[in-house]
């Protein structure tokens, strides 16, 4: 199996408490975190800062992993190692930078987000209170 590293950003705002969330055309129109693939010769770090800026426009710096998952996607015959870090914007503005991409980028509430992203089984509640989380995704 190919092994393919993954990266999300979480972003959240604590005055309203909601969520940035990127809508992703590739994937049938599902709802994300902003986020995606390390390039060979890129740090984690250093992907998660260019997904987001690709992604949305924004600028962040990071500040800790909140969750490292794990998946096999059999029919793409890959291990996906997912790992999502707490950011927070420091400039930017919010704009589909890639409409091929991204199709929609809006801050939602948490209820939305479990919603939206039922795969982080624990709710994103646990990922913006807590600090490292591992679960192997089914």
């Amino acid at each position: 199996m190919k092994r393919v590293n993954v990266v999300y950003a979480l972003l959240y705002n604590e005055d309203t408490e909601q969520v940035l969330l990127v809508c992703n055309r590739d994937n049938h129109d599902s709802w994300s975190m902003p986020g995606g693939a390390v390039e060979e010769n890129e740090t984690l770090e250093q992907a998660v800062i260019r997904e987001v800026k690709e992604e949305t426009g924004l600028l962040v710096k990071i500040q800790d992993i909140v969750a490292i998952n794990e998946c096999f996607f059999q029919e793409n015959n890959e291990h996906a190692i997912f790992i999502t870090f707490r950011t927070e914007i420091i400039g930017g503005a919010i704009n589909i930078e890639n409409p091929d991409e991204i199709s929609e980028i809006k801050w939602v509430d948490i209820s939305t987000a479990n919603k939206l992203m039922p795969y982080h089984k624990d709710g994103i509640n646990k990922l913006i209170h807590n600090s490292a989380t591992y679960c192997f995704q089914v």
